[in-house]
């Protein structure tokens, strides 16, 4: 561990924060939204090592 484990904790808690996790801002409107399917698996992504978990439908 050091200084290029946590710029890398850091970088992933970031991206996370800003694209992925739920309650983003007013009335749980994503800051940079995606188009998403109403079709498909619903699959995860995970960061930090499963600490940071998304959850999204794959596309059909």
């Amino acid at each position: 561990m050091g200084e290029k484990h946590l710029e890398l904790a850091i970088n992933q808690y970031l991206k996370h924060y800003n694209a992925e996790r739920n309650h983003q801002g007013i009335e749980n409107q994503l800051i940079k939204p995606e188009i998403f399917s109403r079709e498909g698996d619903v699959t995860t992504k995970k960061r930090l090592g499963g600490m940071l978990t998304y959850y999204y439908r794959q596309a059909a």
